[in-house]
């Protein structure tokens, strides 16, 4: 595959068969004059003094993804987003303006006409053409410039497509946007895409081993299980479908019980595997209760704190089904841990200018990063200065309202629980904070 120096490269090549043609078909006899190769922008061809050399200019107009490799790719990134598994190539078509400029005259026409026999008559960039192109001798390649140097190394050929150039079709209107957007004159032209280039990464990658068996042998016979097909709309793989913390709430709390709902998730050795890329957390808790097939019950212990942030986290469970030898493992679930405020309610003073000053002390800890408020009542505060990590927070409230007020603590967007989900009708809990 190529390199991101491709697309320079095939304009490289394309520049150098077109100098080839005129000079073995002695153009510059022809017209009497000196010709040349750019790939500018049309408006930078012509010198400002407006003197016209005889030359043809090849200008990159546009570059479209290849319709047919656009979904060839396999994904860049597994589910976690934390490894590469594969480098799907840039499939690109160049599209590509072929101008002929000259002061004399047919001079143009002679030059155009000649670069597009050429192109008509060698409708494919082979790997000889381009490795001719880009690798020059040493004596010349020490007198490039290092862009052309570096060229050598755009890896053209050695993609797996071969570079096929083919005439493009463009109308009247087209032509007079392109020149237009140049802010050039017209001059006569020929438009051609150059297809396909690709371009791929080389970051290395995780790829699976081959398959050994599909399924256990059998020790007598020898042969494999092979594809067991179960007639059943429920897969028999255990899989979660919700992840509800405890009494309602729509948010997990430390040291509080949080039930997996699925299926197929009885067996023994039964555990939920936590993750949240965040905070690079990556732990492993066993699941509580007896072995059922609709549910798994864990909770994050209070003494771990310090291990589990508020924040996003991901659940999955982990279990040895019945007659298997190997662990297997559910698909992902997200859920959050809420912050847990621990010395509400309380009653706080104002002082004479009648602002009050409240300390909140909460679970588990704020982190470096972490954005925290308190909410009294509707007021949204800011904390005063503090450093991370700590567990708790001083706020000052200015103009203070005086009675017993909600208070919220709001970490990241996450609140701390304030509804009490476990009766009907629901209720506030007592988290109140008093002004006198």
């Amino acid at each position: 595959m190529s390199t991101a120096l491709a697309i320079a490269g095939v304009t490289a090549v394309l520049r150098d068969r077109l100098n080839d043609g005129l000079v073995n078909h002695n153009v510059a006899g022809l017209i009497g004059n000196t010709v040349t190769v750019s790939v500018r922008a049309p408006d930078r061809v012509v010198p400002a003094d407006g003197a016209e050399s005889s030359q043809l200019n090849l200008f990159l107009y546009r570059v479209a993804p290849n319709a047919a490799w656009r979904n060839a790719g396999l994904p860049a990134h597994d589910p976690d987003g934390r490894h590469r598994v594969g480098n799907p190539p840039l499939a690109l078509d160049l599209n590509y303006l072929l101008s002929a400029y000259s002061g004399g005259d047919l001079h143009a026409e002679i030059l155009l006409g000649y670069a597009m026999q050429l192109l008509h008559e060698f409708p494919v960039l082979t790997r000889e053409m381009i490795r001719a192109a880009l690798t020059p001798s040493p004596d010349v390649g020490v007198l490039l410039p290092p862009a052309l140097r570096a060229l050598s190394d755009c890896g053209l050929t050695d993609q797996l497509e071969m570079l096929r150039i083919t005439p493009l079709t463009i109308d009247t209107e087209e032509v007079s946007r392109l020149w237009s957007a140049t802010q050039s004159s017209f001059r006569p032209s020929a438009a051609y895409q150059v297809s396909v280039v690709l371009i791929e990464a080389t970051r290395s990658t995780r790829a699976p081993l081959p398959v050994l068996t599909r399924g256990e042998r059998d020790p007598v016979s020898g042969r494999e299980r092979g594809v067991v097909v179960t007639p059943d709309l429920v897969p028999p793989l255990p899989a979660l479908e919700a992840v509800l913390p405890a009494a309602g709430q729509p948010a997990a709390r430390l040291g509080e019980a949080v039930t997996l709902q699925g299926h197929h998730l009885d067996g023994s050795a039964r555990e939920v595997l936590l993750a949240s890329e965040r905070f690079a957390v990556a732990e492993t808790l066993p699941a509580s209760g007896a072995s059922e097939s609709g549910r798994m019950v864990f909770s994050i212990p209070a003494s771990r704190a310090a291990d589990f942030p508020v924040g996003v986290y991901e659940a999955r469970a982990r279990l040895v089904r019945a007659g298997e030898p190997r662990p297997r493992d559910s698909n992902r679930l997200g859920f959050t841990l809420a912050p847990d405020i621990t010395n509400l309610p309380q009653t706080v003073a104002r002082n004479p200018a009648g602002d009050a000053t409240v300390t909140i002390t909460f679970t588990p800890e704020l982190r470096a990063g972490q954005r925290a408020t308190l909410i009294v009542g509707q007021r949204e505060l800011a904390p005063q200065a503090y450093t991370a990590p700590t567990a708790t927070l001083d706020f000052v409230i200015d103009n203070a309202e005086t009675g017993a007020h909600l208070v919220r603590l709001r970490v990241d967007g996450i609140d701390s629980p304030i509804i009490d989900h476990s009766v009907v009708p629901p209720r506030f809990l007592d988290l109140r904070l008093t002004i006198t």
